[in-house]
C-alpha cells in the first residue's frame, strides 16, 4: 500500500459527523480518523486516531490551508481548503438519522474556484484496524464490495479507484478531479448486514438528511448565544439514539491530561449526563431530548431502582470491565476499552434522575412509568443516602457533601411538583438529609468536599443553582467566594486542588465547571462575572466548535473525549439561562456584592 495513515491532529482540529447511532471524526486533512461501526460501543472500523492501522482521507494535491464550518443546526460539516490552485470544499456528513445496521458516510467534493484535484486513501480495517479490508472487487454499476471482519462494505463514486494489496488486506487509492463549479459525490456504507441492492442516491440522501435536521434541532430563540446553543442541541442529538440512550461522548482513549496519561471509554451512557442534557434542553421547551433522557432514565431506575449503575450501554446493558487493545494510542495516552464506573455506586445520580423528572413535570411530560420511577428514586435515596458513594468525579468512596445536598435538590424539586402527601414525605427526607450534612460545613463557612475533606470543590456550586439551597444562603455565598478564589484561572476553573502544586500541573480546568460560575453568578445577579465566565469557556473550542471535559489553560489544547456531551449540554443550558434578567441586583463589580465582600474577606 503506498499511501501512509496521517499522523493524529490536536483535538480542536477535529469535526464530528454523528447519526445517533455512531459517530466519526474528521481532520483537517480530510481524514476521517475515527468511527466506530455498526453502533457506539462496537469497534472502530476507522482508528488511526489511537494508531490504528485505518482511515479515510480525502485530501487536496496542492499546499493548502484548512478551515471550515458546520450548517447551522446540523452536523453537516464543510471541510474547506484553499491551496495553491483555488478553493475546494468538501460537505461531509452521516446520512441522519441513522440505520442501527448500517452507516452511510456521505462525501460531496465541490470545485469553488479553480480545479480541484484530491487524493483519496480508503483504508478501512474493523477490529481497531487489526481486520483489514479483504474480498475487495468492483461490480458493473462501479461500486467497490469488500469485508472487513463482520462488516460489509460498498463504495460508491469512485469507479476508476485504483485497489492496492498488502499487510494483510486491502485499500482503494484515487486521484479525483472536479472541473471549477463542479461537484463529485462519495458514498460508503459500512453495514452488519449484506449491502442493498438498490445504490443510495446522493441528492436523496443529502435531501433526507438536511430535512430531518431542520426537524431535529429547535430554534432557541431565548439563547443569549443562539448560534452556539443550535449547536449544542445539534452535538446532543447526534450522540442520542433513537431509544434515548446519549453516550457520553464519541471517542475513547483521548487522554485528559498529556503528562497524565488518563484515559477512559465514554462510548457509553451516563445517568448523570443524560439528566445533564435533558435539564438543560427543559429550559427552552419540552423537545424531544428531554423526553429521550427521561425515557432512557426511567427505563433505568425501574429495572434496577437502588442498584442504579452510574452508567449503561445504549441498549441499557453492563457497561464492560476495562481493557486494552495493544495500540499506541492518541500521543500522550494509550488505549481503553470500557470503563472502570461499571462498577461504582454514585449516589448523586439518583438526585439528578429527580431533577429531570421535576423539569418534565414542569412541562406537564412526566408520565405514569416516569412517576413510577420517580418513585423508585426517592425509594432508592431513602436506602442509601447514608452510605458512602464514588461520587461526581468517580473517586474513593466517601461521604461525598455534593452527592447528598444533589438529592436534597431533588427531592425539592419533585416535592414541588407532585405536592400532596408523596411530596410532603419527601421534603421531610429533603429536611434530614439537608441536617446531616452539618458537618460538611468548612470553618470559613461555606461547603467543603466531604466531612474529613475540607477542600473547596466546583461541584459544590450546582446544590443552590438546583435548589437545595437559596442560593444567598450564607454557605452558597460563601461557596461561591471560595470557588474564586481559590479554583479560577482567568474564568477557567479546576475542579479542586490535588495538593501543593498550581492548578494547572494537576488537571485542566474543567469547562463544565466554568458554565457552573457562570451560572452561580447569574443567579446572584452578577451579570457581568457570568458573562465573562460563558464567554471565555464557549471559546475554548477550535473552528468546529466542539468542546472536551477539560481544558489545558497553560497551553490553550482541548484535553479529554470528543465531544463531551455534559459540557455542550451546560453550554445550553448557560446561553438559555442568561438569555434571561436574572433579577438580581448590581454587578461584581461593586465593591457591596455579597461575593465580592467575601473574596476579600478570605
Amino acid at each position: 500500500m503506498t499511501a501512509t495513515i496521517p499522523e493524529p491532529h490536536v483535538l480542536r482540529e477535529y469535526a464530528l459527523l454523528a447519526d445517533g447511532q455512531r459517530g466519526a471524526l474528521i481532520g483537517p486533512r480530510g481524514d476521517i480518523a475515527w468511527m466506530c461501526a455498526p453502533r457506539w460501543a462496537d469497534d472502530a472500523v476507522f482508528s488511526s486516531l489511537i494508531g490504528g492501522n485505518s482511515v479515510w482521507a480525502l485530501t487536496p494535491v496542492a499546499r493548502f490551508v484548512w478551515g471550515g464550518h458546520y450548517e447551522d443546526g446540523t452536523l453537516i460539516w464543510r471541510s474547506r481548503w484553499v491551496s495553491t490552485e483555488g478553493i475546494v470544499e468538501c460537505r461531509e456528513a452521516l446520512a441522519y438519522p441513522g440505520d442501527a445496521h448500517r452507516a452511510v458516510l456521505m462525501r460531496r467534493v465541490m470545485a469553488i474556484r479553480g480545479e480541484a484535484r484530491l487524493d483519496m486513501n480508503f483504508r478501512p480495517a474493523a477490529g481497531f484496524g487489526h481486520d483489514q479490508m479483504t474480498h475487495l472487487t468492483r461490480d458493473e454499476q462501479g461500486c467497490w464490495h469488500a469485508i472487513a471482519g463482520d462488516l460489509r462494505i460498498r463504495v460508491s463514486g469512485a469507479p476508476g479507484a485504483t485497489p492496492a494489496h498488502g499487510d494483510g488486506g486491502s485499500a482503494l487509492h484515487a486521484r479525483l478531479v472536479v472541473p471549477e463549479g463542479g461537484t463529485h459525490d462519495l458514498v460508503v456504507e459500512i453495514s452488519d448486514q449484506p449491502a442493498e441492492g438498490r445504490l443510495p442516491n446522493p441528492d436523496m440522501l443529502w435531501e433526507s438528511t438536511e430535512n430531518s435536521w431542520r426537524r431535529a434541532v429547535p430554534a432557541m430563540h431565548a439563547s443569549n448565544a443562539r448560534r452556539d446553543a443550535r449547536h449544542a442541541y445539534a452535538v446532543l442529538r447526534g450522540l442520542t439514539t433513537p431509544a434515548g440512550g446519549m453516550v457520553a461522548a464519541a471517542t475513547t482513549s483521548l487522554p485528559e491530561r498529556a503528562e497524565q496519561g488518563r484515559n477512559y471509554d465514554y462510548r457509553y451512557v451516563w445517568i448523570r449526563d443524560q439528566c445533564y442534557a435533558g435539564q438543560a434542553v427543559a429550559v427552552d421547551g419540552p423537545h424531544p431530548l428531554m423526553d429521550d433522557a427521561v425515557a432512557f432514565v426511567t427505563d433505568r431506575l425501574l429495572a434496577d431502582g437502588p442498584q442504579l449503575r452510574p452508567a449503561y450501554t445504549i441498549d441499557g446493558g453492563v457497561v464492560p470491565n476495562q481493557r486494552s487493545l495493544h495500540l499506541p494510542g492518541y500521543p500522550g495516552g494509550s488505549d481503553i476499552l470500557g470503563n472502570h464506573a461499571n462498577c461504582q455506586f454514585q449516589l448523586d445520580a439518583l438526585g439528578e434522575a429527580l431533577l429531570l423528572f421535576a423539569a418534565a413535570a414542569r412541562h406537564d411530560h412526566l408520565h405514569t412509568d416516569a412517576y413510577n420511577a420517580t418513585v423508585a428514586a426517592v425509594g432508592a435515596i431513602a436506602q442509601r443516602w447514608q452510605q458512602p458513594d464514588a461520587g461526581i468525579w468517580e473517586l474513593d468512596n466517601r461521604h461525598w457533601t455534593h452527592s447528598r445536598l444533589i438529592c436534597v435538590a431533588g427531592l425539592r424539586a419533585i416535592a414541588g411538583q407532585v405536592g400532596g402527601r408523596d411530596g410532603g414525605r419527601w421534603s421531610g427526607l429533603a429536611d434530614a438529609i439537608l441536617a446531616s450534612t452539618d458537618d460538611c460545613v468548612h470553618p470559613s463557612g461555606r461547603w467543603q468536599r466531604a466531612p474529613d475533606d475540607s477542600r473547596m470543590d466546583a461541584a459544590l456550586l450546582t446544590p443552590a443553582l438546583r435548589g437545595a439551597l437559596p442560593a444567598r444562603d450564607p454557605r452558597s455565598l460563601a461557596t461561591v467566594a471560595a470557588l474564586s478564589a481559590d479554583l479560577v484561572d482567568d474564568q477557567f476553573v479546576y475542579r479542586f486542588r490535588h495538593d501543593d502544586r498550581p492548578l494547572a500541573a494537576a488537571e485542566g480546568a474543567f469547562l463544565l465547571c466554568g458554565f457552573w460560575a457562570a451560572l452561580a453568578h447569574h443567579q446572584l445577579g452578577d451579570e457581568v462575572t457570568a458573562m465573562r465566565y460563558f464567554e471565555r469557556n464557549r471559546a475554548a473550542c477550535g473552528p468546529p466548535g466542539l468542546l472536551c471535559e477539560e481544558y489545558d489553560v497553560e497551553q490553550r489544547q482541548l484535553r479529554g473525549n470528543l465531544p463531551q456531551a455534559f459540557v455542550h449540554a451546560l453550554l445550553l443550558e448557560t446561553s438559555l439561562t442568561l438569555g434571561h434578567p436574572s433579577g438580581g441586583q448590581v454587578s461584581g463589580e461593586d465593591s457591596g456584592h455579597p461575593i465580592q465582600a467575601l473574596k476579600e474577606s478570605l
